[in-house]
């Protein structure tokens, strides 16, 4: 593995004030990460800029199984707490849901020590060299075209035509599970793509049982085992991001595709690497592209601000570990003040790139977005734009979780880091094929269930089942921990797609940049103005769970059966299931709190070219430029929408010359 030691100069120590950067990009996840190596590429100077610092050398970046625990491993994590909903009493419903005590702990449940005060539920996200690249699950989902015809038919851009924008998915596209033959994928690219060895499966007669199982629940059924992976390849479609016309449409089983390279984790950090090691013949570096981490951006500059159209020239940051309080690590002391480093001054423009809650707080603070808020806290408006931190959307996820008569082979001898030695770790760490380093070599979701609920808007499947050997219940504290403390477990996670909520928010909580925003979700009947819609989406869930029951039920026996655990006793009818859902289900893929949309519509914050209305000099590019949440998993957008907005901004550049 390449190490970012290995081309140190360009992770800066401190700034150059005589160095002058075209382009300051503030976030280095899967949207300024890919946009920031790729405008190197086309020779603009750029500096890449995020609060965190570089973990990538960590297992817990390096080893894709590590996943749930990197969420959790406090030098990279960022601890969001959110609402679901804004009635107090309907959110404290949900098992998950977090208080402050008044000892000063932080509980998780239903049933808090006496006087504690409601914290919200736990949305992790990722401090760090990366971003949330660094500790997702590395589920790589070709979105359907129509969310990028939605784009277009919106704003009247063709260039976000579904064809146009599958080029970029073949140009990051580094394909490793299908001959080169196949069309519509790429085989060049910075972005490994590979699918879970089958020869990892094949030991443990109960995984492949679940494969049946899961087979038999959408039609696939064998009625037998199979007892070698060429017999399993047999059960599964054969791509789920394949190019064929009918792809948006199809249902079934599939198994997933996952960004992991030679058993370990692939990502931006890997098209950024390659971009620091090129060099040209006399042994220096070919691009322009320096990274200075550890740097808190508190708000954007603006010149002429008051005096005709402002125009963003730079950022201002402090520097330093854990400022912002949705690390733990952070200090809570509200007697100190925050005071900045200094400024970093753009030549051409400023890429903010934090992600759909960081990106419209940067905003708000900077003084743009909705008038009445901003003068709340005082903060000078320097643009109107009432649309920004609105619009917010998410999936819906809920879990249902089997419980295996004896433990799985595949993760039965791990320890998940409690141990040194992790023998399932000193496995991976082997210099020896896929099958001979085991389980960690993959993400543990290996297994994709597709289908069309009763309630779909189209044509187009709006469920998505994912299959892994964990006990996964949501997110909250701990969780990552006590979803492996046994190998006895199967979790089936229900995700909805192309959910019918839009009503989310970004409110400041404060002026203090080290703040965390106030995110409300504003779930299912309080994220539609749509009577009728108003239950569509939590029927579509109960359906989904009602076919993840199945699929347990489906397992055929080798010993004994496996018996549900989770929601299990709780939920006996589908009425239960639907209160049951609404209580408990989350997301994870927070979106669209920056859409881009038409000139006529007055919650647009940014054109079709990423622009921020109202100001020259800034744009955004990460999950907030949505007007609708797209696809099943939101990195692999995120990632082309990079890839189109370098080309967006390199083409504006050569015009202004």
């Amino acid at each position: 593995m390449l190490t970012a030691g290995s081309n140190a100069r360009a992770f800066l120590d401190s700034l150059d004030p005589s160095k002058k950067y075209d382009y300051v990009i503030v976030g280095s996840g899967a949207g300024g990460g890919p946009l920031a190596a790729r405008l190197a590429t086309y020779g603009h100077s750029v500096l890449l800029v995020d609060a965190g610092d570089d973990q990538t050398d960590t297992y817990q970046y390096q080893v894709p199984s590590l996943n749930l625990q990197a969420t959790e491993y406090t030098p990279m994590t960022w601890a969001f707490f959110v609402n679901h909903y804004n009635d107090p009493q309907r959110q404290q419903q949900d098992t998950k849901m977090t208080w402050y005590t008044p000892s000063g702990e932080l509980y998780v449940g239903n049933s808090p020590p006496q006087g504690s005060t409601p914290y919200g539920i736990l949305y992790p996200r990722a401090g760090t060299f990366g971003g949330c690249t660094a500790h997702n699950a590395q589920i790589i989902v070709l979105p359907d075209e129509g969310d990028w015809q939605t784009i277009v038919d919106m704003t009247g851009d063709k260039s976000w035509a579904p064809h146009k924008m599958k080029k970029y998915f073949t140009r990051l596209e580094r394909n490793r599970y299908l001959p080169a033959s196949h069309k519509g994928h790429g085989y060049s690219g910075w972005l490994t793509t590979s699918v879970t060895n089958l020869l990892l499966v094949i030991p443990d007669l109960k995984i492949t049982s679940i494969i049946l199982g899961a087979a038999a629940s959408v039609g696939q059924g064998l009625g037998k085992l199979v007892t070698t992976a060429k017999g399993l390849q047999h059960i599964f479609l054969l791509d789920l991001n394949s190019g064929v016309s009918d792809r948006d449409r199809r249902t079934g089983l599939f198994q997933m595709p996952l960004s992991i390279k030679n058993g370990y984790r692939s990502g931006p950090r890997d098209f950024i690497m390659q971009v620091l090691e090129e060099t040209d013949s006399e042994g220096q570096p070919k691009h322009q592209l320096d990274i200075l981490l550890s740097a808190f951006v508190t708000k954007v500059i603006f010149q002429n601000a008051g005096y005709g159209k402002p125009r963003a020239i730079g950022v201002e940051y402090a520097r330093g570990e854990s400022i912002y309080r949705a690390d733990p690590r952070a200090s809570r002391n509200r007697n100190r003040p925050l005071r900045p480093t200094g400024n970093i001054t753009a030549q051409r423009e400023v890429i903010l790139s934090g992600g759909a809650f960081n990106t419209p707080q940067i905003l708000k603070l900077s003084g743009i977005g909705p008038a009445t808020e901003l003068q709340r806290f005082n903060i000078p408006v320097v643009k109107n734009l009432p649309g920004v931190g609105t619009n917010m959307q998410d999936r819906y996820e809920t879990t249902v979780i089997g419980k295996a008569p004896e433990d799985f082979k595949l993760t039965k001898k791990c320890t998940w880091m409690r141990s040194v030695p992790d023998p399932c770790l000193e496995d991976w760490k082997k210099n020896k094929p896929i099958p001979l380093r085991g389980g960690y070599t993959t993400s543990g979701i290996t297994l994709a269930l597709l289908k069309r609920s009763s309630v779909s808007a189209d044509a187009t499947p709006d469920l998505f089942l994912a299959g892994a050997p964990t006990a996964f219940t949501g997110y909250h504290l701990g969780y990552s921990d006590g979803g492996v403390k046994d190998a006895l477990h199967w979790t089936w996670i229900v995700l909805k797609a192309h959910t019918r909520n839009s009503a989310g928010t970004v409110l400041l909580r404060t002026r203090d940049p080290r703040d965390t925003p106030i995110i409300t979700f504003n779930s299912f009947d309080t994220g539609t103005n749509d009577a009728r819609e108003a239950s569509l989406d939590s029927k579509a869930m109960v359906e989904g769970m009602l076919m993840a029951r199945q699929a347990i039920k489906d397992i055929p026996h080798i010993k004994k059966p496996f018996k549900e655990s989770w929601p299990a006793s709780k939920v006996n009818n589908s009425e239960q299931m639907k209160a049951w859902v609404e209580q408990e289900a989350w997301g994870h893929h927070a979106s669209c709190t920056c859409p881009i949309g038409g000139d006529n519509d007055p919650m647009a914050v940014l054109d079709s070219s990423f622009r921020v209305r109202g100001v020259d000099g800034l744009r955004v590019v990460d999950a907030s430029i949505f007007p609708k949440i797209p696809g099943y998993f939101i990195v692999l957008p995120i990632y082309m929408i990079s890839e189109k907005a370098a080309d967006v901004i390199h083409a504006d550049a050569k015009r202004d010359r």
